[in-house]
Formats: structure tokens, sequence, C-alpha cells
């Protein structure tokens, strides 16, 4: 397997790791109180893209200059995906509250909501870093 399909397949698992924990952390009934239960969703989703960034570029996110980041991903993009964001899990938590009501239904309900959108956020995030570690290393892409 390649470098690049070997990165691919970290990532994915990284993924469906995150996924599944954030459904599983979303399943538990907790009437009232989903906010605080979407900020430990949202850390976790931070913990997901600094190991997706380490997978494919072998050094912590939190070590790369900001600005540089910023530069790279360009300001509206960020602007447009942070928004994006938070209205997703902003949304999520309001129907986590709702579908509370409806006891084990709405439970499984929560966790499918929640594990889409922490792999939805993580697909898109794992394929801007290979778009970019592709950019950056063309012979690692091909072999």
């Amino acid at each position: 397997m390649s470098s690049l399909g070997k990165k691919r397949l970290d990532a994915t698992l990284a993924i469906a790791g995150y996924a599944l924990s954030g459904g599983a952390v979303s399943a538990v009934p907790t009437p009232s109180i989903e906010i605080p239960k979407q900020i430990v969703v949202t850390a976790s989703d931070i913990a997901m893209y600094t190991t997706i960034w380490k997978i494919y570029f072998e050094e912590d996110l939190s070590r790369k200059g900001v600005l540089e980041m910023l530069v790279e991903l360009g300001l509206v993009t960020i602007a447009a995906a942070g928004t994006a964001y938070i209205v997703a899990r902003g949304s999520a938590a309001i129907l986590h509250e709702v579908t509370d009501w409806f006891g084990p239904a709405g439970w499984g309900v929560s966790a499918a909501i929640a594990g889409s959108l922490t792999g939805l956020f993580g697909t898109a995030w794992a394929m801007y870093c290979d778009r970019l570690y592709s950019e950056k290393q063309p012979q690692s892409a091909t072999s």
C-alpha cells in the first residue's frame, strides 16, 4: 500500500471511530442539557481534526502557524465552514432535545444524526488534508 493509501485508510478509520463515539455520546438521553453535550462532541471533533492532520503531516496541528493555515484555506472558507459547523451543531442540539421525548427510538435518531455530522465534517477535513498533502508531496501520491 502506498504512503498516501495508508494515510487515507488511517484517516477513514479515525473518522469512523470518532463518528461512532460521538453518536454513542449523543444517544444518552439528557433532557434539557443538550448544549453541554454538544460542547463535548465539539471537543471530540477538534481532536478528530488534529488526529487527521497528524496522520497526513506527522505534526501537531497546534504547532502549525494559525495565520499560515488561514492563508491556505482562505478566510472566506474558514468563515463559511465555521458558520456551517455552528449551525449544524446548534440544530443538532435542538433536534436532540426533541428526540429525547420519544424514548429509545429518538435516542437512536440522535446517535445517527451526531455520528453523521461528525463523519461528514471529518470527511471534508480529510479531503482537504489529502489534497494539501498531494500538492506538497506529488511523488508520494503516485507511488
